[in-house]
């Protein structure tokens, strides 16, 4: 009778909410099946707290998600947005008694304008699908981050997620002109442009990207793409030392030279890919440093940058001889975190982005740390744009273990600060990196970033308990 006391309230809100959300949306949009929502609860990361979601939604218009949010706000129900929850801070992780709007079916591209190069999406669109679909137009769409293949549009613009190639071509943000977004109270809002220029106002479109749904629900958005650049070609090249390949990355980005692609791999991954795939890539070296043109006469640049890493103490240095073996050698570094993954079964996957001349000192310190805490961290970087990613590997079942690796995640945000660095480079905040954004940001921004949320969202209703 206890029991029953406590959950009818819980039950009959649940049930108000379902039916007020029904009263706008197809029965097939509203999912209550505790053994279907539980599965929306949480995104990728580790280490983060999720809640039981009370109803998952699934709209597939804009007139869906105004529906959604009227409700919510009339009900003072808490709404997480989700796309296809590959993210690794907790940023789509449910709260308790919260509407899951999942973006997924929002999958549209509604349209593709070579004169204008600009794409229209909607949320739920694949990254890769959106590429595949620019690229018959003779366009290109260049974040590319490592999910490409399942990741949506929605999410990296919540994310202001990267890639691989960013080092040439920039982040997300760099490439979203304008968005139709539904605010909290589900009135819709369009900000920014689909010209090339455009200065009008403050500029909305990039405050809603990177804010992982906090702000207002994006439902629309018009992208920038740019001509279809030459089929890329690799090189690959060894050190000994992961500070002589670091040096490698600061003399090639001095001497001018705009690769496509500049990543690192240090020895402790080199390994675990070598185990996973069997690849054969030379485990004697400490770090392997692989950069890209697609440039018309990659060649000569590679042969360039090759001369540079060699000065720079590379024990040897490989250029790929077409496409098909520079997909070889990419394929290695796409490999890198689950190679990493499957050393321990859980990691966490660090994103600290440091100054370029401070490379080397964050991989060093990071190896520091890893003694210290007597863990495997290997990392793989964005070298280019100094964005790491230290992936802390670790046995959940082990109570004394996990808190070894969350104090290392912990201390390497640290060093990424003392060395004049962010603590996310592209995932973003969520729940993992709270603490550390105030932080960073100090009193002062922290309190301005609550002032942004409360004119957007005076609830509190949108993805709370993200960010701060």
């Amino acid at each position: 009778m206890i029991v029953s006391r406590i959950e009818a309230p819980r039950d009959e809100a649940i049930s108000t909410l379902t039916d007020r959300l029904l009263a706008g949306l197809p029965a097939e949009a509203v999912v209550t099946d505790p053994g279907v929502t539980t599965s929306y609860a949480h995104d990728m990361a580790s280490f983060c707290p999720a809640g039981a979601p009370a109803v998952v939604v699934l709209p597939r218009t804009v007139e869906q998600v105004q529906h959604v949010m009227r409700t919510a706000t009339e009900l003072r129900v808490p709404v997480v947005p989700q796309g296809a929850r590959s993210g690794l801070s907790g940023g789509a992780n449910a709260t308790d008694g919260c509407v899951v709007l999942s973006l997924t079916r929002m999958d549209r591209i509604l349209e593709i304008s070579p004169v204008d190069r600009i794409a229209v999406v909607e949320p739920g669109v694949v990254n890769a699908t959106l590429s595949r679909a620019v690229e018959e137009h003779g366009l290109y769409y260049p974040p590319d981050p490592s999910s490409w293949e399942m990741c949506t549009i929605g999410g990296n613009i919540g994310t202001a997620s990267g890639g691989l190639c960013c080092v040439k071509y920039g982040v997300t943000a760099e490439y979203v002109l304008g968005l139709d977004v539904v605010l909290a109270d589900g009135r819709l809002m369009s900000t920014g442009r689909r010209t090339a220029k455009g200065v009008a106002g403050y500029d909305l479109t990039r405050l809603f990207v990177g804010s992982e749904g906090s702000l207002g629900i994006v439902v629309r958005a018009v992208l920038a793409l740019r001509p279809k650049p030459p089929q890329q070609l690799v090189m690959v090249a060894e050190f000994a030392s992961a500070g002589a390949a670091c040096d490698a990355v600061c003399r090639i980005m001095e001497g001018g030279h705009v690769p496509s692609l500049l990543e690192l791999m240090d020895r402790t991954t080199v390994k675990a890919v070598n185990a996973l795939t069997h690849m054969g890539l030379p485990e004697s070296t400490e770090a392997l440093l692989l950069a890209a043109f697609d440039t018309p006469h990659p060649a000569a640049d590679l042969a360039a940058v090759g001369a540079l890493c060699e000065a720079a103490g590379a024990t040897q240095v490989v250029p790929a001889e077409d496409p098909a073996e520079s997909e070889l050698l990419l394929q290695a570094r796409r490999m890198s975190l689950p190679a990493l993954e499957a050393v321990t079964g859980t990691t966490m996957i660090d994103d600290v982005c440091v100054p370029r001349s401070q490379l080397g000192a964050m991989l060093e310190g990071t190896e520091r740390i890893a003694e210290k805490y007597g863990l495997t961290i290997g990392v793989c970087a964005h070298a280019g744009d100094g964005n790491t990613h230290p992936v802390v590997c670790f046995d959940a079942r082990d109570p004394d273990e996990s808190r070894r690796a969350r104090e290392s995640f912990d201390e390497i945000m640290a060093l990424g600060l003392e060395l004049g660095g962010t603590i996310t480079g592209e995932h973003g905040v969520g729940v993992l990196k709270k603490e550390w954004l105030a932080r960073e940001i100090g009193p002062v921004g922290l309190e301005m970033q609550r002032a942004v949320k409360q004119v957007f969202d005076p609830l509190g209703i949108l993805n709370p308990g993200k960010l701060f």
